[in-house]
């Protein structure tokens, strides 16, 4: 017994119907990545270049010898490579990182030679921060700094004021573009002056270096920090371009328990001298 052969168009139609179904089962995965956190509601204008117009701030150092003191560093490379403030070491002949227990592992360092960032090198280290210095700045924007203000674990967290020039006269001398910021929130029970903080990571909301901090003005409510100008050159051929962001967004609701998690981790950790 013979079928009827089919007419044309309905092979035609039945051949175009499979190969669309198995191209669309083989497709590559297209997902868009999920979006970013939305922008906090008061940030205003990019933040612009350095310029010869920026306003400028002066801090006197200290003409007397080196004296010991805490500080801040964080890692930005599990081999082993810290960034801090160059105060916090300069002058230190056994710079060191506290590692818990009572115990300290000793740092070699590197100076930059035109900013306040110093690096230093211990053998091995725990996961980096991750590091940006090309990513825009907006004029409002949060940023939140976990390290050991007073010696003792804290965080503080600001809004970016905008563009400044640190003008240290006496020993050490130099001119340098920074980033101002308005503190506007800190650890509870957190009072007076924030020494120790300096060399502290200044995050943003993914949990991003974009700045190291530096100094302070107690009176005025602000934080001074490295700009992208200078931190970028004093990173560069140290650290990975693919080092993992923080597992979740920093907010003003988690930021304390997140700065907690870092220092724990050891990835945000106490400068101290050892010897002078």
């Amino acid at each position: 017994m013979r079928f009827p052969r089919p007419p044309d168009w309905l092979i035609y139609s039945s051949v175009v119907f499979a190969l669309v179904l198995g191209s669309l089962s083989r497709r590559e995965n297209a997902d868009a990545p999920p979006a970013p956190p939305p922008p906090d509601e008061i940030e205003g204008a990019l933040l612009g270049p350095v310029t010869p117009f920026d306003p400028s701030v002066t801090v006197t150092a200290p003409g007397a010898p080196f004296q010991p003191v805490a500080g801040t560093a964080f890692s930005i490379a599990g081999r082993g490579r810290w960034l801090t403030a160059r105060h916090v070491v300069e002058g230190c002949r056994r710079p060191a990182l506290v590692v818990g227990g009572g115990r300290a592992v000793a740092a070699d360092v590197r100076l930059s030679p035109r900013a306040d960032i110093a690096l230093l090198i211990t053998a091995g280290g725990p996961p980096a921060l991750p590091v940006t210095t090309h990513t825009p700045l907006y004029v409002g924007q949060r940023a939140f700094h976990p390290g050991f203000p007073q010696g003792r674990p804290g965080e503080v967290t600001s809004r970016l004021l905008g563009r400044e020039t640190l003008k240290v006269r006496g020993r050490g001398a130099h001119d340098e573009p920074v980033l101002a910021w308005a503190e506007v929130g800190r650890t509870s029970g957190l009072e007076g002056t924030l020494a120790g903080l300096s060399g502290a990571p200044v995050l943003d909301r993914r949990g991003r270096v974009v700045a190291l901090t530096i100094a302070e003005a107690p009176r005025r409510g602000r934080l001074y920090t490295t700009a992208p100008d200078t931190l970028g050159p004093a990173i560069r051929g140290e650290q990975q371009a693919d080092e993992q962001l923080l597992g979740e967004p920093v907010t003003v609701d988690n930021y304390g328990r997140v700065s907690d998690d870092l220092r724990r981790d050891l990835r945000v950790a106490q400068v101290v001298c050892l010897s002078r």
